[in-house]
């Protein structure tokens, strides 16, 4: 069974990315929306655990764009009608509130 992932808290408030990292399975995805953007921001932590992780990652392009965030190039920037897609694509969506 698939499941998408979906954060929207800072990764520098909490302990959620790393909570989500901890159960994510092989056919699941993570997509980074609001302030969960900033774990792109190149030289953190969470920057650095994603980038080593092999985890599909996504994030919604306007969240990274209005954090001048650079989307790096092992995640995908999508829109929200990607995003519905997504959501009916997975078997399940766990939001980490």
């Amino acid at each position: 069974m698939s499941t998408l992932h979906v954060l929207s808290h800072s990764p520098f408030g909490d302990d959620r990315l790393n909570s989500c990292l901890r159960v994510i399975g092989a056919n699941d995805a993570l997509l980074l929306c609001g302030d969960a953007a900033y774990a792109l921001q190149p030289g953190t932590a969470p920057f650095q655990t994603l980038s080593n992780r092999g985890v599909k990652l996504l994030v919604l392009a306007e969240d990274a764009q209005a954090r001048a965030l650079p989307v790096p190039e092992w995640a995908q920037a999508i829109d929200y009608p990607a995003f519905v897609e997504l959501s009916i694509a997975y078997d399940k969506v766990n939001s980490w509130l």
